[in-house]
């Protein structure tokens, strides 16, 4: 399966970020799996990217050309894609991408799942969109979208194949139910 997954650029301040993605990246090669992510070096992505690589996985960077010519792609990659643009990137991610995962992020984690989850909401996406709620990470997201509801904006339906994990494990009964 190809696994689509949205991460920081950053390190973060906590820990137990750099942990779950590590113990995501290994368990990504070990099953068999791809990683499909933004393609680069730095912070949790480039971390991801490694641990995935270490544990024998396929790993496709899909990196925006300004940000090759800034140098901050993965060179030691399987596969890297150069798109003219961050919308190009995000199209040729979903595109590639069979499930989804958001690990904690910023802006742009936030605005490339929140696609997935439009998508997956509209039913135009066929594919587990999954928030990795680490630490209670997602919380906010995640009252959010039930305040949408209760506020008639949304509905369960709608909502129907976005999940909140909190751990690995979790993530691996979506992956094997779904």
């Amino acid at each position: 399966m190809n696994i689509t997954v949205y991460l920081g650029a950053f390190g973060g301040s906590d820990p137990a970020f750099a942990a779950a993605v590590d113990e995501l990246g290994a368990w990504i090669g070990k099953s068999g799996h791809s990683l499909i992510y933004g393609g680069s070096e730095t912070g949790l992505m480039g971390r991801l990217a490694l641990s995935a690589l270490a544990a024998g996985a396929e790993v496709t960077g899909v990196e925006p050309r300004f940000f090759v010519e800034q140098e901050v792609q993965c060179d030691q990659l399987t596969r890297l894609i150069v798109t003219e643009d961050m919308p190009q990137r995000k199209a040729k991610m979903i595109e590639l991408g069979q499930a989804f995962i958001a690990m904690p992020g910023g802006t742009g984690t936030l605005e490339e799942i929140s696609e997935v989850m439009s998508l997956v909401s509209l039913k135009k996406l066929n594919a587990p969109c999954i928030l990795y709620n680490l630490n209670g990470y997602y919380d906010s997201l995640k009252a959010l979208l039930s305040r949408m509801i209760a506020a008639g904006l949304s509905t369960p339906e709608r909502q129907k194949g976005i999940y909140f994990a909190r751990s690995l494990a979790e993530i691996e009964e979506i992956l094997a139910r779904d």
